[in-house]
């Protein structure tokens, strides 16, 4: 793909090579302390979903933006928890953001996923379809106005609340 700038940007899955790099970029673009979230709990000793986590590169090698997912339950079902998604501060502005929501939405939705949930913004994350999810608690402390969803088949959130946990394995 090309940027606005006109310049190649590659995109491709995260491999354990980008982990450091993709940190690196979670650092800075987040406020100190992010790994203190609620989220992050979640996440611990969880590795993301193969294949869904996805980094953009120019061609010189450097990491201009990434996006993660992660395996979460609500309730009893299963759930992508889509996050962080960064993109480098001098490369914010061109699009990159959109497409690395876009391809990894697109991804989650190939790989067979039915739902994905977030902690965010409404005004920025429903341009992708993410609306506030109504009866989905987030352990504390989270803004529940903040947690959002988006159904990746039709019907995928009806019936679907609780308590967000930490994934256990399909049957478990």
């Amino acid at each position: 793909m090309k940027d606005r700038r006109g310049q190649v940007i590659d995109l491709n899955p995260e491999k354990p090579d980008d982990w450091w790099d993709v940190e690196a970029l979670f650092d800075l673009c987040f406020a100190p302390g992010r790994e203190a979230l609620s989220s992050y709990r979640l996440r611990d000793g969880i590795p993301p979903v193969s294949g869904l986590s996805l980094v953009a590169r120019d061609r010189g090698g450097i990491l201009a933006g990434a996006i993660r997912f992660w395996p979460v339950r609500v309730g009893d079902a299963p759930a992508l928890l889509l996050g962080p998604v960064a993109v480098h501060p001098t490369r914010q502005g061109e699009g990159l953001g959109a497409v690395l929501m876009r391809d990894g939405l697109g991804g989650a939705t190939r790989a067979g996923w039915s739902r994905v949930m977030l902690v965010g913004d409404a005004s920025y994350y429903g341009r992708f379809g993410f609306s506030r999810l109504a009866g989905v608690d987030m352990p504390p402390p989270t803004n529940p106005d903040r947690v959002l969803g988006q159904a990746l088949q039709d019907g995928a959130w009806e019936n679907v609340n609780g308590m967000v946990t930490r994934w256990q394995g399909p049957d478990q």
